[in-house]
């Protein structure tokens, strides 16, 4: 039996050759508890160890944003301003969150459509990600970037993107998880203007 040491402590190595292979911080992880040991039966096959981002044993302390949620976004038509409310559902894996629309937000003659995206979660405290329409012939996509209120209780932010009027045009955007609440941060920055603290 070899060992190897970390963090002054030796251990002893029960893997074979796997163990030759680990950097320190993989051998320091697993002092700690967040990683395994190969068995001694998959000494033939090369070790599977989780990631960093996801390492077992240990409590999660991301924010969970998934389920239903309302998105209101500030937009324009024909130089008109219009607000689109609409339900999205929310999957989160890890710090990615996939949103998809489960209603539109304004009527088809309005300019509504059904879009899906991607955010990623930094911090707990901002997303960004993109979003593309994919409803007939409409080509709108863009960028989104939301502040998340300390709590959880809505995310507030701006989109920037393709739409109806030009190819770059910008607005507010919020989430909550009432039609009231999301309609209510938009008002808040549009009044506002220069932004809100979540």
């Amino acid at each position: 039996m070899t060992t190897w040491s970390a963090g002054g402590l030796d251990v002893p190595s029960t893997t074979g050759g796997c163990a030759a292979s680990w950097s320190t911080d993989t051998r320091i992880r697993m002092l700690a508890g967040c990683l395994k040991p190969c068995s001694p039966a998959g000494q033939s096959r090369a070790c599977s160890l989780p990631t960093p981002e996801a390492p077992t044993g240990m409590p999660s302390h991301t924010i969970d944003l998934s389920g239903e949620w309302w998105a209101s976004w500030q937009t324009f038509r024909d130089g008109a301003e219009k607000i689109a409310t609409q339900q999205v559902e929310c999957e989160q894996s890890g710090e990615l969150i996939k949103v998809a629309t489960t209603t539109h937000g304004l009527s088809t003659e309005e300019g509504g459509y059904h879009w899906t995206g991607e955010l990623r979660l930094w911090d707990n405290e901002i997303l960004m990600g993109w979003y593309a329409a994919h409803e007939g012939s409409i080509r709108a996509k863009g960028t989104m970037y939301f502040a998340i209120h300390p709590h959880g209780l809505h995310m507030a932010g701006r989109w920037v993107g393709l739409g109806y009027d030009d190819r770059i045009m910008t607005g507010w955007g919020s989430m909550a998880k009432t039609r009231e609440a999301a309609e209510a941060v938009i008002e808040r920055l549009n009044q506002d203007h220069e932004g809100i603290n979540v």
